[in-house]
């Protein structure tokens, strides 16, 4: 595995990013003061800067309160498991006022957790690297060729790496989080089966819709225990737009307790410039979610 020079500051990044966010929110957004349970944030691939630090910058500019950032991609060598390149993430973060939301491992699109030895190398290393960012959350994805419907083989595999990495999680105190298109039953099996509280469900409103599973459903049924962050998603329209039903979403999610991040994905029109609508998408957060 490729090492890196991991230093214990969760409590230190934690503290010196403890930043009043409203200082960035743009006149669109509605005023700080009416918005005090959830944090928004957005991928940083979905704000046009995927495994760059300038998200935090385009981040600030949105008024988002965090960013979701990438481990890296194939060309770079995973590059978040530098020392160097996480003090550039760690400082962009620190002088921007925007927060380091959680990490995702994108690349497993393409180069499948189920299938590839690689992979489990940047699992691991994965937890090193969340705990030194002072977040709490990897995304592991399991979408195109890592997809495990009707696929018994490549979750007994995911099963079994899963075992394995979940008790260095465990001891980090970083959750590693499903993000499929299986329906919550099969996340849940899946779960059942590795045996550990650090393995959850990254919960993508629009993929279970396009599923066709009954959102609301799924949510009641895992729960805090199984959730342990959400994206906030349409499919070529703006939040509110399409075919998620939010004020439902934010009923349930009040439901159950759930009170962390909220990530943006997508919800961009065709032919609307990302930042407009991403500033568009982030009024609605606020007013759905927080008013």
């Amino acid at each position: 595995m490729l090492i890196t020079k991991i230093t214990p500051r969760r409590n230190f990044i934690r503290q010196s990013l403890g930043i009043g966010l409203g200082l960035y929110l743009q006149p669109l957004i509605l005023p700080a003061n009416t918005f005090s349970n959830f944090s928004f944030g957005a991928c940083d691939w979905s704000i046009g800067q995927r495994a760059s630090p300038k998200a935090f910058e385009t981040a600030k500019a949105i008024g988002l309160d965090g960013v979701q950032v990438s481990l890296g991609t194939t060309k770079d060598n995973m590059h978040l498991r530098q020392a160097a390149i996480q003090e550039l993430y760690i400082q962009s973060s620190q002088s921007t006022g925007v927060k380091i939301a959680s990490l995702a491992i994108g690349e497993l699109n393409e180069v499948p957790y189920k299938s590839e030895p690689q992979t489990q190398e940047w699992v691991h290393d994965s937890i090193d690297v969340a705990n030194v960012l002072g977040c709490q959350v990897v995304l592991l994805a399991f979408f195109g060729k890592g997809d495990l419907r009707d696929d018994p083989k490549g979750k007994k595999e995911v099963i079994r790496r899963l075992k394995e990495v979940a008790p260095k999680a465990e001891k980090q105190d970083v959750y590693l989080a499903i993000e499929s298109w299986l329906s919550a039953e099969e996340h849940l099996d899946i779960i059942e089966k590795v045996g550990s509280s650090h393995v959850k469900v990254y919960y993508d409103v629009a993929n279970s819709t396009t599923m066709g599973y009954d959102i609301f459903k799924e949510m009641r049924l895992l729960g805090t225990d199984h959730i342990c962050e959400v994206h906030a998603k349409e499919n070529g329209q703006l939040l509110g737009n399409g075919e998620v039903d939010f004020d439902k979403v934010r009923k349930v999610l009040n439901e159950i307790g759930y009170k962390d991040w909220i990530i943006l994905e997508g919800a961009i029109p065709k032919g609307m410039e990302m930042k407009e609508a991403y500033q568009q998408n982030l009024n609605f957060l606020h007013q759905t979610f927080n008013a």
